[in-house]
């Protein structure tokens, strides 16, 4: 599991599913999917390492943080949206073939409802 989340806290990109004409999963994705099978069988033994990741990591490595502790924990993971969304960091996101680009806060926000 420590090179999943090694790959999370140096993420340079925000992709939840395959990306580009040819639908690769890049290698930040499948350690996403890996850790959100982690985190079903046994997340409590996680918890402390993605808050590290929440506090440390990259901007996209930040949100896969939150994302994975909202799975684990709804509450933790809205409380960890709420306290990315003043978070002006750019940070770059694939949907698809699509490359974008928002903030840390913009895409927290839209979460944290």
């Amino acid at each position: 599991m420590e090179d999943r989340l090694e790959l999370l806290a140096e993420a340079d990109v925000l992709a939840f599913g395959p990306v580009g004409f040819a639908g690769a999963v890049l290698p930040v994705t499948q350690a996403y999917y890996d850790l959100v099978e982690a985190v079903e069988r046994d997340g409590e033994a996680l918890r402390p390492r993605l808050e590290r990741l929440l506090a440390t990591a990259t901007p996209a490595g930040r949100l896969y943080a939150a994302d994975l502790l909202y799975r684990l924990d709804p509450a933790a993971g809205r409380a960890a949206w709420r306290r990315l969304v003043g978070d002006r960091t750019e940070v770059q996101t694939f949907s698809g073939c699509v490359m974008g680009q928002t903030t840390v806060g913009q895409y927290a926000g839209g979460q944290a409802q």
